[in-house]
């Protein structure tokens, strides 16, 4: 019996319009999205034979599960409205917007009894698959440090645009510009704490302030300096009103016998690696890795960002019809967007460090 899939969200979801569409074990039963005549243009498309402009429509709706790639602001409340609905949920990045909404998500997916799994498609690169490889083999020793970068200009998304939420315009502009750039942190921080197996328990924030855009108030560039609880320091750095082309994802991960970085400006390239486990090795390895899995079926790009959405969503319906825990569970999807939170409470309170809960029961 195929999974009845609802996605609600048109623009960030087509990519899950597209990659449920072909997955042979589910049905693209429903779309949803505010903006009018979307969701029927959509579904007219794709053959799914329920739209609605409504979410909560959809969420009544005969589904088994729905993904929620609305409005970064609206991610909790549409969670917690389809778990109450009986619907499984996979979840768009980031998982909550403040410390009282992530408690509420928490205690919320708990209650339910239904899978919960957080759509961090970074985790799913597979440079980030052989990174992870490469630490856990022990070759660049115990990691103790990393950094990672997400800068990306974002400034045509604040304004002049039906986002969900506002119509969009330079008086009316949408969520981002009011966004706090670290908060947005999940896709570096996430795949950094997966490769070193633990999680943020404190933070400090810094950020520019509003130069680029002063007339909307949106922070420039933000930072988290954070601490984890393998005694690892991670800083990231993130900027969504700041010129720069192309958009650009760096990582790079320090141990005590060696490091991994990525190439800057494309997830594609040359990665370099250097291990002083490796005999008479005169300067760092060139990995010519890729975003895209060697050997993936052709549908798998159907999503976009490489190979990624195919296999995390493959994972979510795996978790429902095999009855087992999400790849990445509530706890982690907090885990990953938590520290931002916090790093952004420093920020604005003098760069004070802050402890990170852990929304863990007990």
């Amino acid at each position: 019996m195929s999974l009845r899939i609802g996605v609600a969200g048109l623009r960030r979801g087509m990519g899950f319009v597209r990659t449920f569409h072909h997955h042979s074990e589910c049905e693209l039963a429903a779309v949803c999205d505010v903006e009018p005549g979307r969701a029927k243009v959509v579904a007219d498309e794709f053959g799914a034979p329920m739209y609605f402009d409504d979410y909560s429509d959809l969420c009544r709706a005969q589904l088994d599960a729905i993904v929620v790639a609305t409005p970064a602001p609206l991610h909790v409340a549409h969670a917690l409205e389809a778990l109450a609905e009986g619907k499984h949920v996979l979840c768009e990045v980031p998982a909550a917007f403040n410390l009282e909404e992530a408690e509420q998500l928490a205690r919320g997916v708990e209650g339910s009894g239904l899978k919960y799994m957080f759509a961090e498609n970074m985790c799913y690169y597979a440079y980030i698959e052989t990174y992870e490889q490469i630490v856990r083999r022990g070759e660049i020793g115990k990691p103790i440090y990393a950094e990672g970068e997400y800068i990306h200009d974002c400034r045509s998304l604040m304004h002049e645009r039906f986002d969900g939420m506002t119509h969009g315009s330079e008086s009316d502009v949408t969520w981002r510009a009011s966004l706090p750039p670290i908060q947005y942190c999940t896709h570096d921080l996430g795949p950094i704490l997966e490769i070193m197996d633990t999680r943020v328990v404190s933070a400090v924030g810094m950020h520019t302030g509003s130069n680029v855009e002063p007339q909307w108030g949106t922070i420039d560039m933000e930072i988290g300096v954070f601490k984890a609880e393998s005694g690892a320091v991670i800083k990231i750095l993130a900027g969504f009103s700041i010129a720069r082309e192309p958009s650009m994802h760096w990582m790079v991960i320090y141990g005590t016998e060696g490091y991994i970085e990525g190439p800057r400006g494309s997830r594609d390239g040359d990665h370099m690696v250097y291990s002083e486990r490796t005999a008479n090795l005169h300067g760092a390895m060139r990995l010519p890795l890729s975003s895209s899995h060697v050997g993936a079926p052709p549908e798998a790009t159907a999503g976009g960002h490489g190979t990624t959405e195919y296999f995390m969503c493959n994972d979510f319906v795996r978790c429902i019809v095999d009855d087992t825990e999400p790849a990445i569970d509530v706890y982690r999807a907090l885990d990953y967007s938590v520290p931002g939170i916090c790093a952004h409470m420093s920020a604005e309170g003098g760069a004070e460090p802050i402890a990170v809960p852990d929304f863990r029961p007990g």
